[in-house]
């Protein structure tokens, strides 16, 4: 595989020269994205120490296919798509149900259990097992989503592949990402936790502690809280205003699992929901 990562690098070095006509770095980026649409690489995952980690070369792969690639026309029934990628196959081999309206891109993983209500998944992305993308709920280039999340209704998991050191969006395992939730630009939702709905979560917007006042983070919501979109009085010389953050309304138990009565409970008393 060492091997395969130096051409990578190698090929990328001259990203700016590459066309359709670059018969060997096409094959070598077609390797890539064959093992990334079965799973065999994934482009970031979290190590031991809890850090997420960047396979660069990976996302170098899927910014070369780009280069190396034409546009091709394509059909499904009524519908015309013009585009350089295909879209993945083979579903019931790999234990995944998709409902009609789903649309995966090659080079996206599916774990076996994993339901595609009409949604979308982008190339580079990893879904694990068991996990609910539902209704109109987008999956961006190489999010890493863990097994057993539900993203609900309408939320838009944010993809990031430009600069290749970029680290994606990480939803962690038992996650649960309520309606209409944004989670973009490398931001992070650690295991068990929950979004509530319409919730706004990227680098740059504080993760509050509700019972001390304190920011905890910037852009992570840790393991095993409940989290709700709030706004924090600040003042400034044109006058008196409230930014975004998100605000921890509950810590549960390590392992505790979310349950969705007593979870819509907690987020009305907060006045929100799911």
């Amino acid at each position: 595989m060492n091997s395969l990562e130096t051409r990578i690098d190698g090929w990328y070095e001259q990203i700016g020269e590459m066309t359709p006509e670059n018969v060997e770095a096409r094959r070598d980026v077609e390797l890539v994205i064959t093992k990334l649409d079965d799973g065999q690489l994934r482009v970031a995952e979290i190590a031991p120490s809890g850090d997420v980690v960047v396979h660069l070369w990976l996302k170098k792969a899927i910014l070369l296919l780009f280069r190396l690639r034409g546009l091709q026309v394509s059909e499904s029934g009524p519908f015309e798509y013009v585009d350089k990628l295909e879209l993945k196959r083979d579903y019931e081999r790999h234990g995944v149900r998709v409902v009609p309206g789903a649309v995966a891109r090659r080079g996206s993983y599916l774990s076996p259990g994993v339901v595609l209500m009409p949604s979308f998944v982008n190339i580079g992305a990893w879904v694990g097992s068991a996990t609910m993308v539902d209704t109109w709920a987008t999956v961006g280039s190489c999010a890493q989503i863990g097994a057993n999340v539900h993203l609900a209704g309408g939320v838009g998991i944010g993809g990031v592949l430009e600069p290749a050191n970029a680290v994606p969006v990480v939803i962690e395992d038992g996650a649960f990402i309520g309606s209409r939730c944004m989670v973009v630009d490398g931001a992070r939702v650690g295991r068990g936790s929950v979004l509530g709905a319409g919730t706004v979560l990227n680098p740059s917007i504080p993760v509050i502690d509700a019972e001390t006042g304190m920011e905890v983070s910037r852009g992570y919501v840790p393991d095993y809280c409940v989290a709700v979109s709030a706004s924090r009085r600040r003042e400034y010389p044109g006058g008196e205003y409230f930014l975004p953050c998100v605000l921890i309304i509950r810590r549960m138990d390590e392992g505790e699992r979310h349950n969705k009565v007593a979870l819509n409970e907690i987020l009305r008393d907060h006045g929100v929901s799911t």
